[in-house]
C-alpha cells in the first residue's frame, strides 16, 4: 500500500523541517497540536492538519512519525489514555525518530505488531539546518518492507539513510553516534579552557587542530564560541546530551561493556544542567568549564 497520508507528532527544532519537507513533496500531513504555536501554525499555513491527540492524528494517517525528545515521552504517546496503540489497525507504520533507549523500541514494536501495525525506528542526525533543507542523516531499523514502504516519505527530508538491521538496531546505532559526538564536543570544550586559562591564541588553535589529526567537526563547531561567542553551529541542548549519554551508558550496562568515557561526559553535562545550562547549547560546556576553573571570557 503506497503511503499517501503522513502523521506528525513532535512539531520542534527538528519536527518542523520534515513536516515542511513532507508538506513540499506533496504528502497530506497530519501534526498534532503543541504549546509552541510557531512552528505549527507555520506547516498550517502551508497545509498541514492539525489535531489534538495521537490517536486523531493516526486515524487520518498511513504512517505517523514521532519526533519528540526521549524514551518517556514515545512510551507516553504510545501506551497513554489517547495513545497511538489504541488506534492501530492493519498496515498503519509508526516510526520513531527520537532517540530512544534500543528496549523499549522492542517491546513497542511487539505491541504494536500483535494489532497488526508496524513499529519501526528511524532516528535522526545533523541539525535543524539540515532538517529545513530535507538533508537530514536517517538510521532504520525494522523489517526491510516496512522500511522500502515508507523509504519516500523519509526520502522527503534525508539525503543520507542507512539501514542498521531489526526493530531496535537503529537506536542502538543512534546511542553510538551520538556517545562520539557529545565526547568529541566534551573533548574539545576541555581543550578550549586548557587554552584560554593558558592564554593561547584562539585562531591559533583553530588553525592547528583544524590542520592536522586532532580535527573534528565538533571541535570545527565549538571553536566559534571563544571565537565569536557563537554556539549556533551545534544546536543540541546539554540536557538532551545528558539523556542521550544516560540511554548509552544503560546500554552499555546491559551488554555489557565498560565505558568509562561516557560515564565522565555524561558527569559533565550533568555538573553542567545542575549550573543551569541544561537548555543551552552542547557548545556551552565551555563556558561551564571556564566557569568552573575560574577562567575568565
Amino acid at each position: 500500500m503506497t503511503i499517501k497520508r503522513v502523521g506528525l507528532i513532535g512539531v520542534g527544532l527538528m519536527g518542523h523541517g520534515i513536516g515542511k519537507n513532507i508538506l513540499d513533496k506533496g504528502y497530506h500531513l497530519t501534526v498534532m497540536a503543541h504549546k509552541n504555536r510557531g512552528p505549527v501554525d507555520d506547516l498550517i499555513a502551508k497545509g498541514a492538519h492539525e489535531r489534538n491527540n495521537a490517536i486523531a492524528v493516526a486515524k487520518e494517517s498511513d504512517l505517523v512519525i514521532l519526533c519528540v525528545t526521549g524514551t518517556p515521552q514515545v512510551e507516553g504517546l504510545i501506551y497513554g489514555e489517547y495513545g497511538l496503540l489504541n488506534a492501530v489497525r492493519d498496515g498503519l507504520i509508526i516510526a520513531d525518530c527520537s532517540t530512544a533507549e534500543p528496549d523499549s523500541t522492542k517491546r513497542i514494536a511487539v505491541d504494536v505488531e500483535a494489532k497488526g501495525g508496524h513499529f519501526v525506528d528511524t532516528p535522526m542526525t545533523r541539525t535543524p539546518k539540515e532538517a529545513a533543507a530535507g538533508k537530514l542523516g536517517l538510521m532504520t531499523g525494522g523489517p526491510q518492507a516496512v522500511i522500502a514502504r515508507i523509504r519516500p516519505v523519509l526520502d522527503c527530508f534525508a539525503d543520507t539513510i542507512v539501514h542498521a538491521g531489526p526493530v531496535g538496531s537503529a537506536h542502538q546505532l543512534k546511542l553510538i553516534n551520538n556517545f562520539l559526538s557529545i565526547c568529541h564536543a566534551a573533548v574539545a570544550a576541555e581543550a578550549i579552557t586548557v587554552a584560554a586559562k593558558a592564554g593561547v591564541d584562539m585562531n591559533a588553535l583553530k588553525d592547528i587542530v583544524m590542520a592536522g589529526g586532532a580535527a573534528s567537526v565538533m571541535f570545527g563547531r565549538l571553536i566559534n564560541v571563544p571565537l565569536h561567542d557563537d554556539d549556533s553551529a551545534a544546536q543540541f541542548a546539554i540536557r538532551n546530551a545528558r539523556k542521550d549519554l544516560r540511554y548509552y551508558t544503560n546500554m552499555t550496562e546491559q551488554l555489557p561493556v565498560t565505558s568509562f568515557l561516557a560515564e565522565t561526559a555524561h558527569q559533565m553535562t550533568v555538573m553542567a544542567d545542575n549550573m543551569g545550562y541544561g537548555d543551552r547549547f552542547i557548545p556551552r560546556l565551555i563556558d561551564v568549564l571556564m566557569q568552573v576553573n575560574g577562567v575568565k571570557k
